[in-house]
Parts: C-alpha cells; structure tokens; sequence
C-alpha cells in the first residue's frame, strides 16, 4: 500500500524491544530502580505519572500517552487534569511541586534552552527536596528513553473495549 502523500510504501518497523530484548529488559531495570528512587524521595505516584505524560505529549508518543493516562487515573489523578495538562502553566490546578517537576521534565526533554533550564532548576530548589529533583529528572529521563522505543517501534495504541 502506496502512502498517498510521498507515493512510497511505508516500512514495516521493528519492535526494537522485541527485537533487543536484554536492552529492553535493561531499560526496564532502569525504570524499576527509579521508580524505587521516587518513592523513596517522597515524590508522590501522580506526580510521576504527570511527568510521564508531559513528556510523552511533547514527545508524540501515542503508545506512552495511552498507558500513562491510564495509570495515573488508577493512582488517582483526575480526568480534568489529565485533559489540561499540556496547558499546565495556564491553570493554578497543580501544586507548586508538581510545576516544579513538570518543569524539570520540560527541560530534561528539551535540555537546549539554558536559561530555562536553570530558571526550572531554580524554581525546583525552592519546592522540591534534592532528593526529589533527582528522581523528578530520572522520571523525565526513563520516559524520555521508553518514548524513543515506542515511537521507532510505532507501537500501536491498543483499541478500548466497549464494557
């Protein structure tokens, strides 16, 4: 099947994690023992999950949008602020540390603007303990790594099942 814009036949791609799977499995490792560092500095499941997903909306990755969103609506976050996330700068919904890490993972992402990045690591110093920035960064960068897999993967968004 011919793709209409470039006229050529899209290449079926590798699932990298199937592929690699003692990479994979390694990465897998990685998120394990931060997710233990987290929890351990006291930042708190959703606000994990928040940067999950920020990253993953300035990323475009469908898959990691998918599965995050439904993790933190299981850690209790709420669909309302789920939905204004990516706008997050523009709604006083969040706590004063989760703009701190949402920041921190912004930067982590798009480490290129430094004076933003030191303006977000200044605000984080302010709310967060170090403790707490470290994993914040080790979160952005753990999802920032699972969003490069699923997007050179093209792994598809599994469909919902109507109950």
């Amino acid at each position: 099947m011919n793709n209409p814009t470039t006229g050529s036949t899209p290449t079926r791609r590798i699932f990298v994690d199937k592929q690699s799977p003692k990479a994979f499995h390694a990465l897998t490792q990685t998120a394990e023992a931060v997710r233990t560092v987290a929890a351990e500095a006291e930042l708190d499941r959703t606000t994990a999950e928040l940067i999950n997903l920020r990253v993953s909306q300035m990323n475009g990755c469908a898959y990691c949008l998918d599965s995050h969103t439904r993790t933190a609506l299981r850690a209790g976050e709420s669909a309302q602020r789920l939905g204004v996330l990516a706008a997050w700068r523009d709604t006083d919904m969040f706590t004063p540390s989760e703009r701190a890490a949402l920041a921190l993972a912004e930067v982590t992402t798009d480490p290129t603007d430094t004076d933003t990045q030191a303006s977000a690591y200044e605000a984080a110093r302010q709310v967060l303990t170090d403790d707490q920035i470290s994993a914040a960064i080790w979160v952005a960068i753990t999802i920032n790594a699972f969003n490069r897999v699923s997007i050179m993967s093209k792994h598809p968004v599994p469909a919902l099942r109507k109950a």
